[in-house]
């Protein structure tokens, strides 16, 4: 993984954007020139005009500057339309970067949800467009107004261009050499105010754990001190905003000073009352401004700008790898296929032991499973025996306190996030269904699936009636508008369509009538690779091939007919308490 720094990144983002920019100058230029004429303008009118008797000639100077007035308010307007073909797409890419690397993290084996990249994608992502929007116009600003304020103070007089130049430079270098100093206490406030959403959170989320522990003066402690630790930052940063007012009184209103204290001399050299008046004017209306907004802006915005983007690079390097098939449509890499003898098991476990917390009971404890190709296997118990829980620990979302899971022959912990998602798909209850099309909606885990394989897929699961519905493969899809069971439909259409050898139907069709069930679990049964149904009914169970019984006790693995006569658990969950031989269909089928 590569960690561009900020500037690497800003340049890079504003070089893609040359052209942009140019046009931005262009129009900056434009915006210019009442900074530009004003003074020359206002000396014209004052020596030729007013103070020579000629009114209207002074006030034609005027109305010149009015002009030049109304034009650079035209370019303004123009100059932010250029600034949103740079900015919007500078924050979308890093937008982009924050998903990414909180979607990785989150789905690597052992990953965990990182609470703070809501903080980086909403608060700070939208410090970073607002303050690189205004680092863009307070420098073109300063660029743009100080320099044509400069060139005419040169038209008027160089003697006069000098002596505001000067203090000007020393204010610009106090401030430039202050700025480091600046960063280092905005980025101590930024991670500290992180820390304490952190910590917030985590309090609030197990404040019943920590009631239950005694633990709340420790944890409210803790909340402290990244309260007090954002607080003092926050006061650092006050004592900086001084250093700031220092090299505004010095660059900005130093040369005022100058230029009256020295009007005298000016004058005697043969500088005129109008050439004086328009020096003043372009010190107060064009360096003064432009410097203040430089060095609010820098002091303020581009502080915040720096240490909040370098906080996201921290937190979300940019990495080569792209992301697993889920997320990037990306098709899956072919591989020869292997022997019977050769392949290894589907699913490996050996060991697993997984709870909730270091006292807890353990949800599982030695569990030891194995799954061939072709298996199928349901697993049932009452709520809360671990079913979801096992089907996330074999799926590799979740690592174990002891133990091993093996996909295809390698153990979770060591395959990459993208590996993973071309291993195993895992359909959850609640089915995830995002705007577009239907056919986007189905090629998300397969994007190399062509027509006539998607419109096979919807008539082997029984989803031709919905896709009609809705108007075809090519009809958008508004989320909000499907039921529960036709949102589980379309997640089980695509994840049937999915390459991974191994699926795992976590309660994924509990929103499906019966007969509909049946149809989808009979197409996963046929579907090459092995199958995993958390069952929600009973007749999931009847018709796996085996039965996995989770009550909270000992596991008990069998057929329907085993565990009809060896486990109480299971009895209860078909309901037949007094007939502990009743057959299957599976095998009456046999039979037959």
């Amino acid at each position: 993984m590569s960690r561009p720094g900020v500037r690497r990144v800003t340049w890079r983002a504003l070089r893609a954007r040359r052209w942009e920019l140019a046009g931005l100058g262009g129009w900056s230029v434009v915006e210019s020139l009442p900074a530009l004429l004003a003074g020359y303008l206002v000396a014209r009118a004052v020596d030729e005009g007013f103070l020579a008797g000629g009114l209207l000639t002074g006030l034609a100077w005027l109305g010149v500057l009015a002009v030049a007035v109304l034009v650079g308010a035209a370019a303004t307007g123009r100059t932010y339309r250029s600034l949103g073909a740079v900015v919007e797409p500078f924050r979308d890419e890093v937008a982009a970067q924050v998903i990414r690397g909180a979607l990785r993290d989150a789905t690597r084996a052992g990953g965990r949800p990182d609470s703070a990249a809501v903080t980086r994608l909403t608060h700070q992502m939208e410090i970073v467009r607002d303050t690189f929007a205004g680092l863009l116009m307070v420098t073109r600003g300063f660029l743009f107004s100080a320099g044509a304020a400069l060139l005419g103070l040169l038209a008027l007089a160089p003697v006069v261009a000098a002596l505001a130049f000067a203090p000007l430079v020393v204010g610009l270098v106090v401030f430039l050499a202050a700025l480091p100093s600046m960063v280092t206490h905005q980025r101590a406030y930024v991670r500290a105010g992180e820390q304490l959403g952190q910590s917030a959170a985590t309090a609030l989320a197990a404040h019943r754990d920590v009631l239950a522990c005694g633990a709340q003066a420790r944890v409210s402690a803790e909340v402290e001190r990244w309260v007090s630790a954002q607080a003092a930052a926050e006061r650092m940063l006050a004592r900086m905003a001084a250093i700031r007012s220092l090299s505004l009184g010095i660059g900005g209103w130093l040369p005022l000073l100058v230029l009256m204290v020295t009007a005298p001399w000016l004058v005697e050299r043969g500088l005129t009352a109008g050439a004086v008046l328009g020096a003043l004017i372009y010190v107060s209306t064009g360096l003064q401004p432009a410097l203040h907004t430089l060095v609010q802006g820098l002091g303020g915005g581009g502080l915040r700008y720096a240490v909040t983007l370098e906080n996201i690079l921290r937190a979300h390097p940019a990495a080569d790898d792209p992301l697993p098939s889920a997320l990037t449509r990306r098709a899956p890499r072919c591989r020869p296929p292997a022997g019977p003898a050769d392949r290894p098991a589907a699913v490996e476990i050996r060991g697993l032991t997984f709870s909730y917390g270091p006292r807890a009971r353990p949800v599982l404890r030695n569990f030891s499973l194995t799954l061939a190709d072709q298996d199928h296997l349901a697993v049932v118990g009452p709520s809360g025996a671990g079913k979801s829980t096992l089907a996330s620990l074999m799926a590799g979302i979740v690592p174990s306190q002891a133990g091993t899971v093996h996909l295809a022959g390698t153990r979770v912990t060591e395959i990459e996030p993208a590996d993973l998602a071309r291993m195993r798909v895992l359909v959850p209850q609640e089915a995830y269904v995002f705007t577009g099309s239907l056919a986007d909606n189905l090629r998300y885990l397969r994007p190399d699936a062509d027509h006539d394989t998607l419109e096979a897929a919807l008539d082997l699961l029984g989803a031709r009636p919905l896709a009609t519905r809705l108007g075809g493969l090519d009809a958008p899809v508004t989320p909000a508008l499907l039921s529960a069971g036709e949102r589980q439909l379309v997640a089980a259409v695509r994840a049937w369509l999915a390459p991974a050898p191994l699926a795992v139907l976590d309660e994924a069709t509990c929103h499906l009538d019966p007969a509909l069930e049946a149809t989808v679990e009979a197409a996963f049964a046929r579907r090459p690779g092995a199958l995993v149904v958390i069952a929600h009914r009973i007749s999931s169970a009847l018709r796996a091939g085996r039965v996995l019984v989770l009550d909270g006790d000992e596991p008990v693995l069998g057929t329907h007919e085993q565990l009809m006569a060896r486990s109480a658990t299971y009895r209860v969950l078909v309901g037949c308490w007094d007939d502990p031989v009743v057959p299957s269909p599976a095998a009456t089928a046999r039979q037959s």
